[in-house]
């Protein structure tokens, strides 16, 4: 049980003119007036777009990640590579030598460049915080993490749920009175949960958070709600000693140059977002020597996996059941993408048979439990993809409709309906 003292914080934020006392009153909805949110440039491409087209005047932005995966660096780079904002950067888990260490780290290839606009505050008491905001009017505000911070009016200890409540609701109310956005940090859970109570979710405006392996140099970025653009969109940075770089074309990372044809790998052509990419799927079939036939999926939903692999065993006749199946998505990407299912099956049938597939050859379509090829969304952005990164073939399913051809005159396009003829496809490019 923890006791909450409600009546002196109310009155503290009251008199500290965090939010002022006015008459409301219900207006009809026609009479409300609109104007297109105002966008901030953080001058980085991929942020912007995962915010919608840039940072909103008021809003809260939570980004959250595995320790070490890069959360401290992208919220760093942001004031360092945006001097017309004027940023207060608050930390409570760093000094200000090493946040000043690591700004120098980020920006030596640029050694002239100057951080008057970026004022360091290394404190935890959300009361001094407060202060210290009115006083410099900052454009933008950077709170490393919201889980180090406390409110002198609460007896709970920092990261408690009590504390995040409160400490995140009353920079909500400082962002939403002042128009000044926010970016809060956030520390995860063993389970790749945002730690703290939901509600911290439910009160900001966007929430992004790092996937990914942080002892892989590449990161991903996904966001999970915007309140001001689409939350089904990803971006993908390199994490270099100056930094995370943005990776603007993902399929030069997710599809690997083999100097010999191996079997087991298909390349997948899949939209994350609004963005297509090629991603190559490795698959590794093998006889079971341990009794029990082993499942194990990376970045793929494993059930999804033995739903396919009951397809082949009941449908297409292929005796799996007595054989390991290992599945990997490269890059340590998560996919969710029903158009990757003729990609992992072709990737199957290949290490069962061992038998190599083009690596010019691309696959997009959803595999159905009666083992038919099933179309899948926005077809013709997928194979312009793969056509403008030099692949020759791709099966997709018959029932796709129409299909601009003049678009697609420097790729092959097979329509194919059944598994039947994916085998014979494998043979073929063999």
């Amino acid at each position: 049980m923890i006791e909450e003292v409600l009546t002196k914080g109310t009155e503290m934020t009251q008199q500290a003119g965090f939010f002022s006392e006015r008459q409301s009153k219900p207006i009809p909805l026609s009479e409300v007036t609109f104007s297109q949110e105002e966008r901030i440039s953080l001058n980085n491409a991929e942020v912007d777009r995962l915010l919608g087209g840039g940072l909103v005047e008021g809003s809260v932005v939570l980004l959250g990640g595995e320790p070490g995966i890069g959360k401290s660096t992208l919220i760093l780079q942001i004031p360092l590579h945006c001097p017309h904002l004027r940023t207060l950067y608050v930390s409570g888990e760093e000094s200000v030598r090493q946040i000043k260490m690591r700004a120098e780290r980020l920006l030596q290839t640029s050694s002239n460049q100057s951080f008057d606009h970026c004022f360091i505050l290394c404190e935890t008491l959300l009361e001094s915080i407060l202060h210290h905001a009115q006083e410099l009017k900052p454009s933008l505000i950077v709170i490393d993490s919201i889980q180090t911070i406390v409110s002198r009016y609460l007896d709970s200890s920092p990261g408690s749920v009590s504390q995040i409540r409160e400490c995140a609701v009353r920079l909500l109310q400082f962002a939403k009175e002042r128009n000044t956005p926010v970016f809060l940090i956030g520390h995860i859970t063993k389970e790749g949960s945002i730690a703290g109570p939901k509600v911290l979710e439910h009160i900001v405006d966007v929430v992004l958070q790092f996937e990914g392996d942080n002892k892989n140099s590449y990161r991903i970025l996904r966001g999970i709600k915007n309140r001001f653009g689409s939350v089904a969109e990803l971006a993908i940075f390199e994490m270099l000693q100056t930094g995370l770089r943005q990776v603007d074309n993902p399929s030069e990372i997710l599809i690997h140059e083999h100097t010999e044809l191996l079997s087991g790998i298909a390349v997948a052509a899949m939209i994350d977002g609004s963005r297509p990419f090629l991603i190559e799927t490795q698959a590794l079939v093998s006889t079971a020597a341990y009794g029990t036939p082993q499942r194990s999926a990376t970045g793929f939903d494993v059930r999804r996996l033995n739903m396919l692999l009951a397809v082949l065993e009941k449908r297409a006749g292929f005796k799996l059941s007595v054989k390991d199946v290992f599945l990997n998505m490269a890059g340590g990407l998560k996919v969710n993408d029903p158009a990757v299912d003729l990609a992992v099956t072709a990737a199957i049938l290949s290490s069962n048979f061992d038998l190599p597939i083009s690596p010019r050859t691309a696959f997009a379509a959803e595999v159905g439990l009666s083992g038919e090829v099933r179309p899948v969304s926005h077809i013709d952005r997928r194979i312009s993809e793969a056509q403008k990164l030099g692949f020759e073939k791709i099966y997709i399913s018959k029932n796709c409709g129409q299909i601009d051809e003049s678009l697609h005159k420097k790729i092959k396009v097979i329509h194919i309906t059944e598994m039947g003829e994916l085998c014979k496809a494998i043979s073929g490019n063999s």
